[in-house]
């Protein structure tokens, strides 16, 4: 299913003189009759429900991140610093260091509940999404991928939503904004940032894992190979958005292919 672009559609009828119901009505008629329109393809119902739950877990760490970091501010204000500990504990130390001052162990406190109800919820929504990626399998293949876990892959499956609609995988990486802007005129010719077109949250999941496969993942593949190359040679963060470029044309043709990841180039050229 296809519906019109509204911001395409909004621009050709700008031109009108008029603008009038049954003008617009014309309009767009007309549009669909000469091929005047760009064609929007309608997103699944489970591919919105994966989404909102992706979304609502990135929302709730990071109302976590914001309470620790509070949590260390206001105790840095008294001269009480946490320092470096894992997640787990943060609520533990600061509570410890609030003791015996009334005032600001009232604020911690409230803070911490806070902040457990938040990590019971994460925790809740972590399990949904591990038993959404268990039972597809379509995510079980695409985490076959070094870097790629349960979120990046559900993720791209509720962004992507058809495969099909894509009739070359390198097209994935201009839809999720992962490609350089260009701009020609003349002799000029200019290459310049990502576009950032498309699901930022989506190309958000994609940079993440290319950084686990450049600084984590202990398994060589040519993959890895190629990126910590670049990396070498323009730096890290520019190498993590190439290598986030070519997971998404990957994980693409993985899933057209029903294949899994191929970790050797005799693998891949079976």
């Amino acid at each position: 299913m296809v519906c019109l672009d509204a911001r395409h559609a909004q621009a050709v009828l700008s031109v009108r003189p008029n603008k009038t119901d049954r003008g617009d009505a014309r309009g767009l008629a007309e549009m669909v009759r000469v091929g005047w329109f760009k064609a929007v393809q309608v997103k699944s119902l489970a591919s919105h429900e994966h989404k909102a739950l992706l979304i609502v877990r990135h929302q709730l760490v990071d109302m976590r991140v914001r309470i620790d970091n509070q949590l260390r501010g206001i105790l840095k204000t008294f001269g009480l610093v946490i320092g470096q500990c894992s997640r787990g504990q943060i609520g533990q130390r600061a509570q410890k260091l609030s003791e015996g001052r009334p005032g600001v162990d009232r604020i911690v406190s409230s803070m911490v509940a806070v902040r457990d109800s938040l990590l019971e919820q994460i925790t809740v929504c972590d399990r949904a999404i591990r038993k959404l990626a268990k039972k597809n399998d379509t995510a079980r293949r695409l985490m076959t991928v070094p870097g790629v876990g349960p979120v990046v892959a559900l993720a791209y499956i509720s962004v992507i939503d058809d495969p099909q609609r894509f009739p070359h995988s390198r097209d994935v990486g201009a839809y999720l904004g992962l490609t350089p802007k260009r701009y020609q005129s003349g002799e000029v010719d200019q290459a310049g940032r990502i576009s950032k077109c498309g699901d930022g949250f989506a190309r958000t999941c994609l940079y993440e894992a290319a950084g686990v496969l450049l600084t984590r993942v202990d398994r060589w593949s040519p993959l890895k190979a190629w990126g910590v190359r670049l990396m070498k040679k323009v730096g890290a963060t520019k190498a993590k958005v190439a290598v986030a470029r070519k997971l998404a044309v990957i994980l693409h043709r993985i899933w057209i292919d029903g294949t899994d990841f191929r970790w050797t180039k005799e693998a891949a050229a079976v």
